[in-house]
């Protein structure tokens, strides 16, 4: 069954809104993922999030060569535009992107103004299985003590997004998915501790 593109997108949006609320809380898009029916070599939870984010009046940036081919299809489903990574509204990071690749867009990527803090970008950034293991630690707003979060991800690509998030408002939005349907969310306003050195 294919998915609905008005009922479950809202209900995907509604996760992905819980999780930018509660930095470090894990949310379960794995009903809708399971009915995702296009062909694509990415995750169906990151194909949702950009289903349900993307449109018309936004641009995204795809990181490397090897994934391009996904570009097009992106455009069809959503209408938004691909563009250059320091004009992007959305930056797409795949499992097989290399840190290198990250790094270098965390760099160049959209961060906002302190006059316009909105210019910024978010991130839809594919990882490993999702957990609230002891990887990194969350404190900021919507979070109560602290909380905890596994991704994969290597202390060089937090420490990359810490530099770029240090002088708040400025900063980006990052939703990561997983295999398994599931997506967690690290808004610029939660600050991140390496627990665990990778």
């Amino acid at each position: 069954m294919a998915i609905d593109q008005v009922h479950d997108l809202q209900e995907v949006f509604r996760k992905l809104l819980h999780s930018m609320s509660r930095p470090g809380s894990i949310s379960s898009i794995q009903d809708t993922a399971q009915r995702v029916d296009y062909d694509l070599s990415c995750y169906d939870a990151t194909l949702l999030c950009a289903l349900t984010l993307l449109d018309g009046e936004v641009t995204f940036h795809i990181l490397s060569d090897k994934n391009q081919h996904l570009t097009g299809k992106i455009a069809e489903y959503t209408l938004a535009r691909h563009a250059p990574i320091d004009e992007a509204d959305y930056v797409i990071v795949f499992q097989n992107d290399t840190e290198s690749d990250v790094l270098h867009a965390l760099e160049r990527c959209k961060n906002g103004t302190l006059v316009n803090p909105q210019q910024s970008s978010t991130w839809i950034m594919e990882s490993m299985h999702l957990t609230n293991d002891d990887e990194i630690k969350l404190t900021g707003p919507g979070i109560k003590n602290c909380a905890h979060l596994q991704t994969g991800f290597s202390s060089a690509i937090w420490h990359a997004r810490n530099e770029r998030t240090n002088e708040y408002p400025l900063g980006m939005d990052l939703i990561l998915t997983d295999s398994e349907g599931h997506a967690a969310c690290v808004p610029r306003t939660a600050k991140v501790e390496m627990t665990e050195v990778r």
